[in-house]
């Protein structure tokens, strides 16, 4: 039952291990553009295994910003993990124990909780490793290639890789936005208050860490509160993974 539990977290993976590669490649490059070493870069990737607290630990980073704004932007950046984490354990079988969902608990991320959360029934913690096993590698692969080829490649090929970065970004976003207004309307917010803090003098002075999560605190609230996700109605049944 294990086995094929984990079999199937495995299949289930691969697409997100592909995933995760082009986006830490992304996030290796960017990390030896502002100074980090390789193996520093790899090591973050490793230990922590999400995207957007990465990129925004990144700019702290950079800029030199407190361990303080550091803590307080991860803590708000990745605290939908916890919420993902409550419902995960409520998904898991009974009987499985803590030593298991903690480990489990490690390897939550957007993607992973996704593939969890829409199986029938319950979820044995062996579907979430077999997801882990190819996933954490891709994310970890990525990082280290993108820092790599940042070593390697002419400044003027890493100017041209950092304008195509935000290409990126924008084909992540642009998608959703244009079937949800709701989306869109946070896009924009965003890009709004981050411009105001750049071109009002007094705000200006703000470090790009606060800025990170005054931005965060104000879109994510505003969009709780006007445009609220409605609860799913959880299908019935058993199924043991």
């Amino acid at each position: 039952m294990r086995s094929e539990s984990f079999r199937k977290g495995v299949k289930d993976g691969i697409p997100i291990g592909l995933g995760y590669f082009a986006v830490s490649f992304t996030f290796g490059m960017m990390a030896v553009a502002d100074g980090l070493s390789i193996w520093q870069a790899v090591l973050i990737s490793l230990t922590n295994v999400t995207s957007a607290g990465q990129f925004a630990g990144l700019t702290i980073i950079a800029e030199l910003g407190t361990l303080g704004e550091m803590a307080l932007s991860q803590f708000i950046i990745n605290l939908r993990y916890c919420l993902m984490s409550f419902s995960l354990a409520q998904k898991f079988r009974r009987d499985e124990s803590l030593v298991h969902r903690y480990i489990a608990a490690f390897g939550v991320t957007d993607e992973i909780f996704g593939i969890s959360a829409s199986q029938p029934g319950k979820v044995s913690a062996f579907y979430n490793y077999g997801a882990m096993c190819v996933a954490i590698p891709g994310w970890v692969l990525g990082t280290l290639a993108g820092a790599i080829s940042g070593n390697l490649l002419p400044d003027f090929m890493m100017s041209a890789l950092s304008v195509a970065i935000y290409g990126m970004f924008l084909a992540i976003i642009i998608p959703p936005a244009k079937q949800n207004k709701a989306v869109l309307a946070v896009v924009v917010a965003a890009m709004l208050i981050s411009t105001l803090f750049k071109v009002i003098p007094f705000l200006s002075e703000v470090s790009s860490g606060f800025v990170i999560i005054i931005t965060t605190l104000i879109v994510a609230g505003a969009a709780a509160y006007f445009c609220p996700i409605e609860d799913e109605k959880e299908e019935e049944g058993v199924h043991e993974s």
